[in-house]
């Protein structure tokens, strides 16, 4: 494992920039895909083609893919809240709202993470992480400027928003504090996995057999979940939470919903203007003071 940093690093940056690239562009695919794939089968296929394509790179990396049995209770329950409620609920979030709408209550996750990090890790809530707070939930106040006028016509997508927002941080302060001994990698893997068949398991009942092909853009979308949204994303997430304390890996990640917004824009001919210049200032100002070289 490695050991925790006050802030991000190149490697930490690189993954947070991947993070809000793969991420963020994966808000209005999502719309794209439940369109036309049940929400539960679309992702229960994407976590077990995904968690098994991650153990795969994992064996032919040599990493040892035996699960800690001494651990197996605090790795489903880091798949159930990672992969389980965050996939659940987030995928029939964005079924209720608009791509760009869903992904700002998503990364409402920020602000679920830091109060559980002071309560379940003991981290210190100081004036710079207070700070980047203020300007992280700034920002994305000033991305939904009217859109928060809409949320009551939508109270159902809020409320699966706001909770998918919950499971993924609780999920991410018990991987932080419960350290699992298990490389990244395979980690990563065997919580999808273990996530997924449940997931398509359900699917089953409740989505039944998709009654046509998908078409291709959808396909495409599945394999961008896949490869992206999931291998890549789930172990960059992973690694960037083991890196460095909770407050900063969750504030620098509302880099993403920004990626969203405008992602939104161009797939889904969304109109943003200077609330997003706004909100682009104010997150980028929270990333630079917890990122900040002094100590936290």
């Amino acid at each position: 494992m490695s050991s925790t940093a006050r802030r991000l690093n190149g490697e930490g940056l690189l993954l947070l920039l991947g993070l809000a690239i793969g991420w963020g562009l994966n808000w209005p695919v999502m719309k794209i895909v439940v369109a036309e794939v049940p929400p539960l089968t679309f992702r229960g296929l994407c976590l077990l083609i995904g968690g098994l394509g991650v153990l795969t790179i994992a064996r032919q990396a040599g990493l040892a893919l035996t699960l800690p049995r001494e651990r197996l209770g605090q790795i489903l329950w880091l798949s159930f809240f990672n992969i389980i409620g965050w996939n659940i609920f987030a995928t029939y979030g964005v079924a209720h709202l608009p791509s760009g709408r869903a992904a700002l209550l998503g990364y409402t996750m920020p602000l679920w993470c830091v109060p559980l990090s002071i309560w379940w890790l003991g981290e210190a809530m100081t004036k710079r992480r207070a700070l980047a707070l203020v300007l992280g939930a700034g920002g994305v106040v000033a991305l939904m400027r009217e859109q928060v006028l809409h949320l009551s016509q939508a109270p159902l997508g809020v409320f699966l928003m706001v909770t998918a927002a919950a499971s993924w941080a609780a999920g991410t302060v018990l991987l932080k504090r419960w350290q699992i001994p298990l490389n990244t990698v395979a980690l990563t893997g065997w919580m999808m996995l273990l996530g997924g068949v449940p997931m398509l398991i359900a699917a089953y009942f409740v989505d039944g057999m998709p009654a046509a092909l998908p078409s291709a853009s959808a396909l495409w979308g599945l394999a961008y979940n896949v490869v992206v949204g999931f291998m890549f994303g789930y172990w960059a997430w992973n690694k960037l939470v083991l890196l460095v304390p909770v407050s900063v890996s969750s504030l620098s990640s509302l880099i993403t919903p920004l990626v969203g917004v405008l992602a939104g824009a161009v797939v889904l001919h969304e109109s943003p203007g200077w609330p997003e210049a706004i909100a682009a200032a104010l997150i980028l100002g929270a990333v630079a003071v917890i990122n900040a070289k002094r100590g936290a």
